[in-house]
């Protein structure tokens, strides 16, 4: 009788650790599921077709500036995922992060809580909410990008509020450092708004005339048909005189489940006190988005022209020349 006694307490033992270890193991493993890890890496290769590859030169767009066989970067992105809260940390190596982080390394780092199904509050470094193009080549159509997205901002530290105000409207407002400014030295904050309507967003920036000054830009785009899409992406800035306005299309049509093929038609403006005549410059890009797997390769040609009597470019002869043409070819891998 004892000895059944001790053998039922021993197993009962067993079965309680046993419990145990099974219910923090499960614990564990639910935990994990709400990590994950994402990200990308790219690279591609560019030659002149109006110019020699000799000379140091290339369009006065953010990345994708050099000749030869070049580095894009690489990414890796770690997010939590908790009931009503959660984290993003988004790390960057390579030509393109460095220059769109100024040297951090950082392409996102914040943390979010769900108020309510309606409100969300984020607070750290995150992406623009202006413009249609995006840090990461992964989020673009085509790979080199325009003169609106490289004017604008391109990351914002600070607080923002994200409010569903309606199935189809939305509003985000925000207050931040000046754009792509980590620390604030100065004491000058800058302010953030959208407005979004089914996909199409109105968006401003204010920063009182500290760095762009005032900003509006409207981004969005239509599906045309089941394979045809339209972006459209158009801004104003202004600061005391100075800024830059324009606008960009971007029809895109998927010719078959791996291989789409995109244009980018865009007209930029600049204006500064400095130059009499406002320079203006039209850059028609086409790019081939072909996919196997996680595989993206994107053929591009490139042609901007720019108008008045701007001449930022040479030509095969090394003369001055208003445009300069490029092919390149790139390669993004994403997981």
């Amino acid at each position: 009788m004892k000895t059944t006694t001790k053998n039922y307490l021993k197993n009962l033992a067993f079965l309680a650790i046993l419990f145990s270890a099974t219910a923090t193991f499960a614990q564990e493993e639910e935990e994990a599921k709400k990590v994950s890890i994402s990200g990308s890496v790219d690279a591609y290769y560019q030659t002149n077709l109006s110019a020699s590859d000799t000379e140091a030169q290339s369009f006065g767009t953010s990345f994708a500036d050099e000749l030869g066989f070049a580095l894009g970067m690489a990414n890796i992105i770690a997010t939590y995922e908790g009931e009503k809260t959660g984290a993003v940390a988004d790390v960057t190596f390579g030509p393109r992060g460095e220059s769109a982080t100024g040297g951090y390394n950082l392409n996102q780092l914040y943390a979010y809580w769900n108020v309510s199904d309606a409100t969300t509050l984020t607070m750290g470094r995150f992406n623009t909410f202006l413009g249609y193009e995006v840090i990461s080549p992964v989020g673009n159509f085509n790979y080199s990008t325009s003169y609106l997205f490289s004017s604008g901002p391109f990351s914002h530290v600070g607080l923002k509020a994200d409010f569903a105000l309606s199935d189809d409207f939305s509003l985000m407002l925000a207050l931040m450092n000046v754009t792509d400014t980590n620390n604030n030295l100065t004491g000058v904050y800058s302010a953030g708004a959208q407005l979004g309507y089914s996909g199409q967003y109105l968006n401003f920036y204010y920063d009182g005339g500290e760095v762009l000054g005032f900003e509006v830009d409207y981004t969005g785009g239509f599906d045309l048909s089941d394979d045809f899409f339209l972006g459209i992406n158009a801004a104003y800035a202004d600061n005391d005189g100075e800024g830059f306005s324009g606008v960009a299309l971007y029809p895109q049509l998927a010719t078959s489940d791996d291989f789409s093929i995109g244009l980018r038609g865009e007209y930029f403006s600049t204006r500064s006190d400095f130059i009499d005549d406002d320079p203006s410059v039209f850059a028609a890009t086409i790019t081939g988005s072909y996919t196997v797997e996680n595989l993206v390769i994107k053929p591009e040609i490139r042609l901007d022209s720019w108008g008045s009597d701007v001449e930022p470019y040479f030509d095969a002869d090394g003369a001055a020349s208003k445009s300069l043409s490029s092919f390149l070819i790139a390669a993004i891998y994403s997981f």
